[in-house]
């Protein structure tokens, strides 16, 4: 018997140590096994805007239907689009010791100091349909989503097919999405881009709508009682022009003809009122992005380099194109 106890003490000293190695965590690929006991499952820290938006509900269900179909565990945190909400999500999440964070940002500027927090813990980061300006593009892995700036582009461009060999004034409005957001600043750019090739174009008032039907309702309201001569209403979202469009009924006139209307997103309500002819245009912002980031968040675990860049494919849609696909929309 006394013969065996060193063997015994040595296996258990030796358990001892591989339990202690175990429990590291907070590496961005291994905290996860550790703290479920041997489990292998990948943990994923994800800060989402808030539901601001149809496009947002169905972004939210992506992700997370794609989680579970993935097998990687899912900490959720809803924003309600404040970014302080999103910094103690994410410092959250580092003390937590998530493998992976993902989040969407409520704006582009302020997140450098988080950022670097979650450096200093190893855990990787990937943001999720809005960039950040920030010039140290090592604080996170990758970035997928849409490219703004073209939606605008191609927003823009339909409009000067729309008019062309016209030569009389055409008055804009503009919804603005929430002021200092990725897609609020790069919509608007890209837009703005092309319409500035022909004088004719002049937006007579742009305002943030937030992203929200109501506050869409409320501004085009604001919009319809300062100017008698609106031509075009150009909206950042689909919601802020259901929202207008409301407006619009209310003030007796007719969307779709008498104040023709561009949005972006291409969500179920927004492709029923470009089939029913009260938009006439939309361009599409998928907000499916869920198999797409589980795929990105598997590579991250791994170690493997990703791709900074990497964008979702979409298109555009006229009356008669949404008419075609409406039945079949996901979203």
């Amino acid at each position: 018997m006394f013969k065996k106890l060193p063997a015994i003490l040595a296996a258990g000293l030796m358990a001892a140590v591989l339990t202690a190695c175990g429990s590291s965590g907070g590496t961005g690929t291994t905290g996860a096994t550790s703290e479920a006991g041997g489990s292998d499952t990948i943990t994923l820290g994800f800060s989402q805007v808030g539901a601001e938006s149809g496009w947002r509900t169905a972004n939210t269900k992506s992700v997370q239907e794609a989680a579970k179909e993935a097998g990687i565990d899912l900490k959720f945190s809803d924003a309600q689009q404040k970014q302080e909400n999103q910094i103690k999500a994410i410092r959250s999440f580092i003390q937590q010791k998530v493998d992976v964070i993902a989040f969407s940002p409520v704006v582009e500027s302020g997140w450098d100091t988080v950022l670097k927090e979650v450096k200093d813990a190893k855990i990787p980061v990937i943001l999720t349909d809005r960039a950040v300006d920030s010039t140290d593009t090592s604080l996170y892995q990758t970035f997928i989503g849409s490219d703004f700036v073209l939606e605008g582009k191609k927003s823009g461009e339909w409009l000067v097919k729309e008019y062309e060999g016209k030569s009389e004034p055409v008055n804009i409005v503009e919804l603005q999405g929430t002021t200092g957001s990725a897609p609020a600043n790069d919509r608007k750019k890209g837009f703005g881009e092309v319409i500035a090739a022909d004088p004719k174009f002049k937006v007579i008032a742009s305002q943030t709508g937030d992203f929200t039907r109501a506050k869409g309702k409320e501004v085009m309201e604001a919009f319809l009682k300062a100017h008698k001569d609106i031509d075009v209403l150009f909206a950042h979202n689909d919601d802020m022009g259901l929202g207008a469009i409301e407006a619009i009924e209310g003030a007796g006139l007719k969307p779709g003809t008498d104040i023709k209307i561009i949005t972006i997103d291409a969500v179920k309500d927004g492709m029923q009122a470009l089939a029913d002819g009260k938009i006439n245009f939309i361009a599409e912002c998928s907000p499916l992005l869920g198999p797409q980031l589980m795929d990105l968040v598997k590579k991250a675990v791994k170690g493997e380099q990703l791709e900074k860049r990497v964008l979702t494919e979409e298109t555009t849609f006229t009356p008669e194109q949404a008419k075609a696909v409406l039945a079949d929309r996901k979203y």
